[in-house]
């Protein structure tokens, strides 16, 4: 018994072994994943099907007590058997493929067993099958379960089966005494040698779903990290300077050699391998990326020539191009090239597939974005539209009282009136304009309105001379100024004092208009600013715009601030956040994120 052990572990590792190199391969590591097809259950079955055909080919031909070591057997004798390890790749193949797996391999190799010959021919075939149908049934039942096939788990089964098969050789093969001398002498080596044999071999297959599972999380974590770098790039939709960042973003975190980034028409960045001939401003060059324009699908070349690529001495031979769409309309290619055809291995591939759907995704938010922007946009310049006539007729009214009393004043009215809508109309072509230019709107304003109303008023101001050169949205102070006018002293004698008052607080740029006049009651308070208001001087509209633009603008960071005590005052207060960029700048990017 002690002397079959030994020649027992060298064929089981000749199977380990076999199992190893194999798991080296894509092909198999795909097939011993948890879900599969008919096609693959059946590459199953041929697999272990062919494990069970090489044990019974290298096991070690047993007669009586004695054994014989042959490299290969072809054929036994009629009164010796056979010690192998052939239950043991039929019991795995079982465990992982269900009962069809295990049923196949287990005709497959008992089948085989059985054409070789032997006095325990007939029970080997038979306890073969029988284990595959066990197994297999044991495989589909943990599967339903949730619970994972484990190595423990595994050996527990195979050393079970390779003990029924010993059963089913004292039942089925005759004579008895001989099953049963044979019995007493290789079940246990055979069954301790197959647990081992099974340990190692679900070691190996478990180590395959590891580095697989490794392999698809680093592969994650390596898009989301291009993701991240590249959104930014992409919210500016395919421009020469977004695909150059974006192209630079994927040679550094991707094994490419080159990247390259194009729209329909021409190349818009190239970085990389290549670059002397292979540059922006140009159409594409290859015939590859014009196949992928046209049909809208993914292409690999692994060679020069199927890249397509005419100039001579071009170092790139492998390469895949996948299309960038919007809305289901191919927008441009994403390149990825290759100075070796090997670094184009299935993991980049499945990589950049991944990678071209994101961008595509992320493309279409971009372009969603920007429709929003337009959008936005539009509502607010109809929203300062509304407002140029709230002020223009007050204008016209007053200059219309002085032609006729003081016709020289009424022509410089008219000049301050020209000044005014001059910065508007500046204003309206522009999201934002520097304070200074704001506060000469105003000051034509007051202007106007002091000749109309002379000594019923008083402005003062606060103005801190570091804020002028920053940025607001255009004409929001005017119509503070003009309600604290208008509103404020309501038929009182007094004299209206109002205090305009520009200052930094953390940040945030902060505008006060506050009057002395009858104040505002606290149920109509709660409504200024939040929605239309109407009132017997015009249609409430002015307050209700500066809160919508300053909310459309600043997305949330700006807001208008009232507050009021009757028979005291009120006091309006713009909240914005506090920048200097350029008007070009800014208008770029108009919409605070």
């Amino acid at each position: 018994m002690l002397q079959l052990v030994p020649v027992m572990l060298e064929k089981v590792g000749v199977i380990v072994i076999v199992a190893f190199l194999l798991s080296k391969i894509h092909s198999f590591r795909q097939i011993v994943q948890e879900d599969h097809n008919k096609y693959e259950k059946l590459r199953l079955i041929v697999l272990f099907g062919a494990f069970g055909i090489i044990s019974n080919y290298t096991g070690i031909e047993v007669y009586g007590h004695s054994i014989e070591q042959n490299s290969w057997l072809s054929e036994i004798g009629t009164e010796s058997a056979i010690a192998n390890t052939r239950v043991m790749g039929v019991v795995i193949g079982g465990l992982l493929g269900g009962p069809v797996v295990g049923i196949g391999a287990g005709l497959i190799a008992g089948v085989h067993r059985y054409s070789l010959g032997g006095f325990t021919a007939l029970s080997c075939a038979i306890s073969t099958v029988v284990a595959g149908v066990i197994a297999g049934y044991i495989g589909r039942k943990r599967k339903q379960l949730s619970k994972a096939v484990t190595a423990g788990f595994a050996v527990m089964v195979g050393m079970s089966l390779e003990a029924l098969q010993m059963l089913i050789i004292l039942l089925v093969s005759k004579p008895f005494a001989q099953a049963w001398d044979l019995v007493s002498y290789i079940s246990i080596p055979m069954i301790c040698i197959n647990g081992l044999g099974t340990l190692l071999f679900m070691f190996i297959v478990q180590s395959v779903k590891r580095d697989d599972e490794t392999g698809r999380a680093i592969q994650v974590n390596q898009s989301f990290d291009i993701a991240d770098q590249t959104l930014p790039y992409f919210r500016q939709g395919l421009t020469q300077h977004s695909a150059a960042e974006i192209a630079k973003i994927m040679l550094r975190l991707t094994n490419a050699d080159a990247v390259s980034i194009t729209n329909t028409e021409l190349v818009l960045a190239h970085v990389g391998a290549a670059s002397d001939h292979h540059m922006a401003n140009l159409r594409p060059e290859t015939g590859l990326t014009r196949r992928v324009l046209e049909t809208g699908r993914v292409s690999v070349a692994r060679t020069r020539e199927a890249i397509y690529c005419g100039h001579k001495d071009c170092s790139l031979r492998a390469a895949i191009v996948m299309p960038l769409k919007v809305k289901d309309k191919v927008a441009g290619t994403l390149k990825m090239y290759y100075t070796e055809p090997a670094k184009l291995d299935k993991v980049q591939e499945k990589l950049a597939e991944g990678l071209a759907n994101l961008f595509s995704t992320q493309l279409e938010l971009a372009e969603a974005e920007k429709q929003t922007k337009l959008l936005k946009d539009a509502e607010i310049k109809a929203l300062q539209a509304q407002i140029h006539p709230h002020f223009l007729f007050n204008s016209m009214n007053t200059i219309s009282a002085l032609c006729r009393t003081n016709p020289g004043k009424a022509r410089e009215l008219l000049l301050q009136l020209s000044a005014f809508f001059r910065g508007n109309l500046q204003g309206a072509r522009q999201m934002l304009i520097p304070l200074e230019k704001e506060l000469e709107t105003l000051m034509a304003y007051i202007n106007l309105e002091q000749t109309r109303f002379p000594d019923k008023y008083e402005i003062r101001f606060d103005v801190d001379q570091g804020l002028l050169k920053s940025y607001i949205p255009p004409f929001t102070l005017q119509p503070l100024v003009e309600n604290a006018i208008h509103y404020g002293p309501n038929g009182r004698k007094t004299k209206c004092i109002i205090d305009v008052r520009i200052y930094l607080e953390e940040g945030f740029l902060k505008i006060e208009v506050q009057d002395n006049g009858t104040g505002i009651p606290k149920e109509r308070l709660q409504m200024l600013g939040n929605q239309v208001v109407e009132s017997k001087g015009g249609n409430g509209t002015a307050l209700f715009n500066i809160q919508e633009r300053l909310k459309g603008i600043y997305n949330g960071q700006g807001a208008l601030l009232i507050e009021s005590i009757v028979d005291k005052g009120t006091k309006a207060v713009l909240v914005m956040p506090c920048n200097f960029k350029g008007v070009e700048e800014q208008n770029a990017a108009s919409v605070y994120r």
